[in-house]
């Protein structure tokens, strides 16, 4: 055993004497009683040990530790000593390698002579029976030696369960039987035995996405997490017999520094898994969100000016198994050197007087490259971009990485390592691998103090899917797609942009930069634009370079919050955004870095409304810079070119003087708000839909988007109608475009997708949903649409205060809101519904639902269709809205 494990036995005894353990469990005449409060009473003073801040080490071996003297008085309770050499009880998995949460299996295996069974089924029935009644749920196995040896053969799993086993009672000999059928001599031969937990460790990471960085990680399973360890525990118990991981240590097989880490980072697992399991009472691997915010409190965090407290705990958390992470890398690739012998007979090529190729793999010459040369840590990733037939890092070389890399903070002014940097980008080709590596190895961070700043950052939301970190890397991987001739079809009108744009690598460094400041305070935009000026001065980029890539980080979000947050069928709003922009250069280079951006924050915020959106304000900016900013297109221009589209699209179907008959009635404002497609979807079912075949409701999938159109009567509440129709069939809104014609008539338009955000693929749904609002918004009688959907539980856990924000939009005659409050589901019905009750008319709106949070933008009038200036009036409007969305009014509830 090594010194770790022994100290841990001396805890863990020191916690639960066997005396005191004995003394309780004899305490009651009634076993089941006695039994049911000494386990109650070590779970008390358990936790009791983890608020008093004890090591995790030490709660997880002494759960075993009492656990085994309870089977064991169990054991003898039942069988005693009637078993002469015939049965064995033992324990197996992670209770066999003597560690137990609160509420961790207790996995068991009753060993047995092939003639013993019959003689002790009823025994050992009682045994199990009275486990179950004293609050053990335990997962049990009744096999022969022989029984154990088939199933292991076949099953890796089986085989690992077994390897990490102890003998609690019974026969010593059985045991030994077992070990010896077990052995790489019988049973997967050390080299099998880690290739199975190679392609094992492959396909469990595949199931998290192979990344760690989930929102609601897997403490256990995930990758970096504590299964990782125990990985490496397997193949070094099945390769070299160690028990423990100083034994690897010890055998010069982990440094000390390494064996640290590794014990650091199951400490801190182990403790988080603790918690889940104490806060939940039951077997808990999975941070969810509300845990998380629970586990920040208990592990002693309270938020700051800049950061929640749930944001510090839960960027220590992946920081650690980004640090396990790269250990697991390290030490797998070392067994693989060692056990399969890879590399030991294949060709040395020299790169350079510093590293040279072994096989496919690259490596430093000698111990002390990087010590004498700090810029080599660099260079070696540099070395990998530019030969792209390099599969990796040697181990010794990945261990010499670690421990050096601190040494590139010192050399981060040194012309050649600035120089090896910048031509990373500039390379272009492997940009991305070039700085994933660079990451998981920890030399980025080290090298970018201000990308080293944001690793593992997260946010406390639904929106931002990764890290800060991994975020800004996945905008630089989708900036290189959208540049590699292989993935032209994938986003094929970007990718054409992005290959006339003159300095992509310009690009790359905007993409990197644009979130690296969030976290400090202040504004990220501004703070990240200094920080990238002064990245592109100090690696030699001309201030012309450090400008527009400082302007691109200072203006990352201006072009989404235009698009999804203004009404971009206004010319004005098109224009202003085109002065801010200046230029048809930095129009095209904020347009690639947005759609990267968008794609690299949420994958399900990427869609066919976003796209069209975006260029929609692309070319509607383009057309204003191309026709010069003094001498914007007019609405009368726009409209007719609009018209002109609408009606070459239809082919002659419908002549232009049956098309303006129907048009004249309509204002600018609905041809602004949508495109020729739309327009000449709507107006022959306009043209030819007689008064009682009305309401007129469309619904299809137009330009890839999902479309609802209503022509109809205007009514009282028709949008609270219409959106509580659309959310009762489980549909998102994601755009409303509301237009009223003089003589009262309305033409509403409704961008839809699948409440999980797909598009709508089949005809029936479609189908269904004209139905639906046929039969509602034919009915005068129906008032209210009931919204009985339950609010997703992800969104329990966030507390987002409802605001509401007034402006005037003088030139259209409009009041603007702005509200911010949390989704749930019939909102927008919610929200049409106090419209109507305080006399308010909606013109238009922008929908914007942001994970947890909806941003929506409405556009008001009152009655007589003017803005609404009454200041008092507009005070009663906020005032019901927060009152309705803040307070028991917020929830779905069955209305008449």
């Amino acid at each position: 055993m090594g010194a770790e494990i022994e100290l841990a036995e001396d805890e863990a005894a020191s916690v639960f004497s066997a005396r005191r353990v004995r003394a309780r469990l004899a305490s009651d005449s009634n076993p089941v009683t006695a039994f049911r409060a000494t386990l109650a009473w070590g779970r008390e003073r358990l936790v009791g040990l983890f608020h008093d801040g004890a090591p995790a080490d030490a709660l997880v071996h002494a759960r075993a530790h009492l656990m085994d003297e309870v089977l064991q008085q169990a054991w003898r309770r039942f069988l005693g000593e009637r078993t002469g050499q015939m049965l064995a009880l033992i324990a197996v998995g992670g209770y066999g390698r003597g560690e137990l949460l609160p509420h961790s299996d207790i996995d068991l295996l009753v060993l047995h002579e092939p003639s013993a069974l019959p003689a002790h089924q009823a025994a050992l029935e009682q045994f199990f029976a009275f486990l179950w009644d004293i609050g053990l749920e335990v997962g049990s196995g009744v096999r022969t030696v022989a029984q154990c040896a088939e199933l292991a053969a076949a099953d890796i799993t089986v085989i690992t369960n077994l390897l990490e086993s102890r003998l609690l009672a019974g026969e010593a000999s059985l045991y030994t039987q077992l070990q010896e059928r077990l052995s790489p001599a019988h049973l997967w031969p050390v080299d099998a035995f880690f290739r199975a937990k190679l392609e094992e460790q492959r396909r469990r990471h595949a199931k998290y996405d192979n990344t760690g960085y989930r929102l609601e990680p897997n403490v256990k399973e995930g990758p970096g997490g504590l299964r990782d360890i125990h990985t490496v525990a397997w193949v070094a118990k099945r390769h070299f017999g160690a028990q423990t991981l100083t034994e690897l240590r010890d055998r010069g097989f982990l440094t000390k520094q390494e064996c640290d880490e590794l014990f650091a980072g199951q400490d801190f697992l182990w403790r988080v898994r603790f918690a889940l399991h104490m806060l939940t009472g039951r077997h808990e691997d999975r941070l969810l969100f509300d845990h998380q915010i629970k586990v920040a409190e208990l592990f002693g965090y309270v938020d700051s000016d800049h950061n929640k407290a749930v944001e510090q705990f839960m960027q220590l958390y992946y920081r650690t198994i980004k640090s396990l992470s790269c250990l697991n890398d390290l030490l797998l690739q070392l067994f693989e050197e060692a056990i399969l012998g890879k590399g030991e007979r294949a060709a040395v090529t020299p790169l350079n007087a510093r590293f040279q190729l072994r096989g496919n793999y690259i490596e430093a010459v000698a111990d002390d490259v990087f010590q004498k040369q700090p810029a080599a840590l660099i260079e070696i990733f540099a070395l990998m971009q530019t030969n792209p037939q390099i599969a990796g890092v040697r181990a010794a070389t990945l261990r010499l990485i670690r421990r050096d890399r601190r040494l590139i903070e010192r050399w981060r002014e040194d012309v050649r390592t600035r120089s090896r940097f910048i031509g990373l980008f500039q390379h272009d080709d492997g940009l991305t691998t070039a700085l994933r590596r660079m990451n998981r190895y920890g030399v980025l961070g080290r090298y970018l103090p201000e990308f080293g700043r944001i690793i593992g950052h997260m946010q406390y939301d639904l929106f931002h899917t990764l890290t800060v970190d991994e975020h800004s890397l996945y905008v630089v991987r989708n900036l290189r797609r959208l540049r590699m001739p292989r993935f032209r079809s994938e986003l094929p009108f970007y990718s054409e942009i992005m290959a006339r744009i003159p300095r992509p690598d310009l690009l790359y460094v905007a993409g990197l930069y644009h979130d690296l400041a969030k976290g400090r305070g202040g504004d990220h935009s501004e703070l990240g634009a200094q920080d990238a000026q002064r990245f592109c001065l100090d690696h030699g980029l001309s201030h012309a370079d450090a400008e527009l890539v400082g302007w691109l980080v200072r203006h990352h979000l201006l072009m989404s919050l235009t698009a999804q947050r203004q009404d971009i069928a206004d010319p004005e709003v098109v224009a202003a955004f085109a002065r801010r922009v200046g230029d048809r250069q930095k129009l095209d280079y904020l347009l690639l870095l947005t759609v990267a951006d968008i794609r690299a924050t949420n994958p399900a915020l990427w869609n066919a409304w976003r796209d069209s959106l975006l260029r929609e304000l692309y070319h509607g900016a383009a057309r204003a810079l191309e026709r010069g900013l003094d001498n914007p297109v007019s609405e009368a221009e726009r409209v007719a070119e609009l018209q002109r589209a609408a009606l070459a699209q239809l082919g002659g179907r419908l002549d232009e003087s049956a098309a303006q008959k129907v048009w004249r009635r309509f204002d600018n404002d609905y041809f602004l708000r949508h495109t020729p497609t739309e327009l000449a979807w709507h107006l022959p079912a306009i043209a030819g839909a007689a008064q009682n075949e009305l309401p007129l409701v469309l619904a299809d999938t137009l330009d890839g988007r999902g479309t609802v159109f209503v022509y109809t009567r205007d009514r009282d509440h028709l949008f609270g109608l219409s959106t509580g129709v659309l959310a009762r069939l489980g549909l998102n809104i994601l755009d409303a475009r509301i237009n009223t014609t003089a003589d009262g008539y309305v033409l509403d338009s409704y961008v839809v997708t699948e409440s999980d955000g797909r598009p709508i693929e089949h005809a029936h749904r479609y189908a269904e949903i004209r139905e639906a609002l046929r039969k509602v918004l034919a009915d005068p009688k129906i008032t209210v649409v009931d919204v009985n959907r339950r609010r997703p539980t992800q969104l329990k856990h966030f507390d987002t205060p409802t605001t509401v924000h007034f402006s005037h939009d003088t030139a259209r005659g409009r009041t603007v809101m702005e509200l911010v409050t949390g989704d749930q589901p019939g909102l927008l019905s919610m929200i049409g519904r106090v419209f109507h009750e305080q006399g308010v008319l909606l013109d238009a709106a922008k929908i914007g639902t942001i994970g947890e949070r909806a941003e929506d933008v409405f556009y008001l009038t009152d009655r007589d269709h003017r803005p609404i200036t009454d200041e008092a009036r507009l005070d009663a409007l906020r005032e019901e809205l927060v009152r309705r969305l803040s307070g028991d009014e917020a929830t779905p509830r069955n209305e008449t």
